[in-house]
């Protein structure tokens, strides 16, 4: 018969709202968890893509290259895209770079996407997230979705 490990809430003091964290449930008598970076940051990029007000993750070179990709046959979306992390045994670092939708108040977006994302990697993972630094590179307008075509008129018939 094996035995579980049981992983359970505890109350911290130094987390703001003296918000609940798990025991750290990497490193056991039985064995070692380790997780890769790119685990973490697919959770970070689902996580701050989930938050109302993102637009899209990542900078302008690497949105033209996801476009690409996602265009070939058998292209997937890369959800780490806009997304380092540095991960730790026990801690966890991450940068996201974001692209805001145009009216959002962006300090209230990067308050929601860094709880997101911490609360995310947190519970999936067991790591303490010890920052999410955001850099917000564009605003998204929706006339940006808009073809500049439709409202000319052509020039020759």
């Amino acid at each position: 018969m094996t035995e579980s490990t049981t992983i359970t809430p505890t109350k911290t003091n130094d987390r703001p709202g003296n918000l609940a964290t798990r025991d750290q449930g990497l490193q056991t008598t039985q064995g070692t968890t380790s997780i890769a970076d790119t685990v973490v940051s697919k959770i970070a990029g689902i996580a701050a893509k989930d938050v109302s007000g993102v637009y899209s993750l990542g900078g302008g070179g690497s949105r033209a290259m996801s476009a690409v990709r996602e265009r070939i046959p058998g292209g997937r979306v890369n959800h780490s895209q806009g997304v380092s992390v540095e991960v730790g045994e026990t801690q966890a670092a991450v940068d996201i770079d974001m692209v805001a939708e145009y009216g959002v108040a962006i300090a209230d977006l990067a308050s929601g996407v860094r709880r997101n994302v911490i609360a995310s990697i947190e519970r999936m993972t067991g790591l303490d997230v010890t920052e999410v630094n955001i850099a917000v590179a564009d605003i998204h307008l929706p006339e940006d979705d808009e073809d500049d075509d439709t409202d000319r008129t052509p020039r020759v018939q």
